[in-house]
């Protein structure tokens, strides 16, 4: 049966071949098609199985394999002939010629529509499913039911027979498009991408807040990240020429969210950096805990460690968040810190905390948690601590210092209501 699958050319709707534009179809014939099983693709029309039958995900890869094979018209081929009165008709092979949709079903003898297998309505009353599902036979009056069947302009032929051509010239289709101008969307997103990259790079160096109070286009002033992304574009054609007005309205690279991400790809790339200096050295580990203004409290996370040059570096790694600020969930948090970054508690060789219970507690203190896992990790309380606390048992003995701290307390009180 294959040998009479004819292949098909690239051609316009005039059926003639293009040899100086490329055919798309031809391109993705190599193409791997993931979940459309090939015994389904059937040469014979009336043993295929119908289109709206494949999965939801394949039906274009179907149509894709149908019209890389082509049309089944069997030239070679002896067509039975069918007694009608006192006349033998056949199936006539010069058909295929004039109706170029044309195909015979040598299983049932019977001729199907190329076009409308692949393309039909399903919404239409008027569907001729003689050359689609059952299969047409009635060789007296065959050219008559073929001229009937594709109809007027607007009939179910003739739509199958647009789709189908709009099908075959995929070198205009949506697709084809942004595949054409993908190159240049590429460069141009990968400008805009790194103006946003340069601006939150010095914020964040400089400790600046990104957010302003009105980011209205009518705003004198709309905070940090886009008063200074707009000073770059004037000081720069290639990035003014790709943000803004000149960027996809869906593809501005300014919301809140956007910059919230560029913000943690940042602290990836330095987290990283921090722990690639590490290395497989020995550290110490700095905790604090606190409470922010909504009432959540947050681990504060250094470490310290001497670099390939010998200089003692303390850096800040993260602010972690915890359910409550008891021993255990403080270190299960550094437990799951630690694996996060590769970092080993074995590697660890100091601590140091404030005097709170649940830091240097003997028992159940998260120094005690610890040095269980690991002797080594001796525990240093934390010298500006210590600091505070001797601040605070002079104060209590000078009746002058208590008296100013007591009213700075209470302005500080009233200030933050």
């Amino acid at each position: 049966m294959e040998r009479f699958f004819k292949r098909t050319r690239s051609s316009g709707p005039s059926g003639s071949s293009s040899s100086n534009e490329p055919n798309v179809i031809e391109q993705v014939e190599n193409q791997s098609r993931v979940g459309l099983n090939l015994d389904d693709i059937v040469s014979d029309p009336g043993l295929r199985k119908p289109i709206e039958d494949f999965d939801i995900a394949i039906p274009d890869q179907a149509r894709r394999e149908y019209v890389l094979r082509g049309s089944c018209q069997p030239n070679g081929y002896v067509y039975p002939k069918t007694t009608f009165g006192n006349q033998e008709r056949s199936f006539q092979g010069t058909w295929y010629k004039k109706y170029t949709w044309l195909e015979y079903s040598i299983s049932k003898d019977t001729a199907f529509c190329f076009w409308c297998y692949l393309f039909k309505s399903l919404n239409k009353e008027n569907v001729d499913n003689a050359f689609i599902k059952d299969g047409y036979n009635s060789w007296k009056r065959a050219l008559e039911r073929f001229n009937r069947h594709m109809g007027i302009v607007n009939s179910c032929h003739n739509e199958a027979r647009i789709q189908f051509e709009a099908f075959q010239d995929q070198r205009h289709s949506v697709e084809n498009i942004l595949r054409v101008h993908s190159r240049d969307m590429e460069i141009d997103y990968r400008t805009r991408l790194t103006a946003m990259l340069d601006v939150t790079r010095f914020l964040l160096k400089q400790g600046l807040s990104f957010r302003g109070h009105d980011e209205s286009t009518s705003s004198s002033n709309r905070g940090n990240f886009l008063e200074l992304l707009e000073w770059y574009s004037q000081r720069n054609e290639e990035v003014s020429k790709v943000i803004k007005q000149n960027a996809p309205a869906n593809n501005q690279l300014t919301s809140p969210k956007i910059q919230k991400d560029l913000t943690r790809a940042c602290a990836s790339e330095i987290t990283l950096a921090i722990i690639n200096d590490i290395g497989d050295k020995f550290f110490s580990l700095m905790v604090d805990e606190a409470r922010d203004s909504s009432v959540k409290e947050h681990m504060r996370v250094i470490l310290r460690y001497v670099n390939k040059e010998g200089c003692v570096i303390e850096r800040f790694l993260t602010v972690v968040h915890v359910p409550d600020t008891s021993s255990h969930s403080l270190k299960m948090a550094i437990d799951t810190l630690f694996v996060q970054h590769g970092l080993s508690l074995s590697r660890l060789r100091g601590q140091g905390y404030d005097g709170a219970s649940n830091m240097r507690g003997e028992f159940n203190g998260l120094k005690s948690l610890i040095l269980q896992e690991n002797p080594f990790a001796m525990y240093v309380h934390c010298f500006s601590h210590q600091l505070q606390l001797v601040l605070v048992a002079v104060a209590h003995d000078n009746f002058t210092v208590s008296e100013f701290f007591g009213y700075i307390t209470m302005i500080v009180n009233i200030s933050g209501i």
